[in-house]
């Protein structure tokens, strides 16, 4: 019984840990757009997440990208022989990324950069290959490790709803909207698609970490599960 009660913490804290990663990348772009309608912080609203470096929101832009880099490099999955279904490779490989993409800048606008020792070091190309790979990163752990762990059930029958259902979606919603960033199609597209895939991102690891909980008909929408009780609340008794 207590090794149980030990295994279903274990548990509980990885859904933690999801849930962390998929709030901080849901409200990444909303609090740096939020914020900069506001007078007081003397920033307009960027072309890019990534132009945040260069304005008095940076510190929460690389504070961001580091907590979510350094939660998904400690966050130890399972391993595949599977590159792309290599929980735990994939993720380590997202957590250094988004490090990268948080102390590497993009090319500013203008002279708005007075105060980036990298720039006159022609990383931006860097900055621009860690991005992608990130998002891809993304789109991977979405479509091919997420989708890998729902027991099956024949009672209940798979809704629309159901969770793989939902990781396939954002996997692929998140490569569309790379596929769209280059395009440039109106004012603030490269924003506004990065922001719609970073939320991508934060609702597939929401799903994952069971954010809207799994009782009654989500847990068998969802999950195709029977939950009648909080097994969290159970877990920590």
């Amino acid at each position: 019984m207590h090794i149980k009660k030990i295994q279903n913490n274990n548990l509980f804290a990885y859904r933690r840990l999801r849930r962390a990663i998929g709030y901080m990348g849901i409200f990444l772009p909303v609090i740096l757009v939020s914020f900069s309608l506001f007078k007081f912080f003397d920033t307009a609203i960027q072309p890019s997440i990534s132009h945040y470096y260069f304005s008095k929101l940076r510190e929460i832009f690389t504070g961001t990208l580091c907590a979510v880099g350094l939660f998904l490099i400690c966050y130890k999955g399972n391993g595949n022989k599977v590159i792309w279904k290599n929980d735990n490779l994939l993720t380590n490989l997202a957590g250094f990324m988004a490090i990268g993409v948080a102390f590497i800048p993009t090319d500013p606008i203008g002279t708005s950069c007075t105060q980036c020792t990298l720039i006159s070091m022609g990383l931006k190309e860097l900055h621009y290959g860690f991005a992608a790979v990130l998002f891809l990163t993304f789109a991977f752990l979405s479509i091919n490790v997420f989708t890998i762990g729902q027991e099956p059930n024949s009672e209940i029958p798979i809704s629309i709803l159901n969770e793989n259902n939902i990781y396939r979606f954002c996997g692929y919603g998140i490569i569309i909207c790379i596929a769209f960033i280059p395009l440039k199609l109106f004012g603030h597209a490269t924003l506004v698609f990065e922001a719609i895939a970073l939320f991508l991102f934060g609702t597939s690891w929401l799903i994952k970490g069971r954010a809207l909980g799994d009782k009654g008909h989500i847990g068998e929408k969802l999950y195709r599960e029977h939950n009648t009780i909080d097994t969290e609340e159970t877990a920590s008794n």
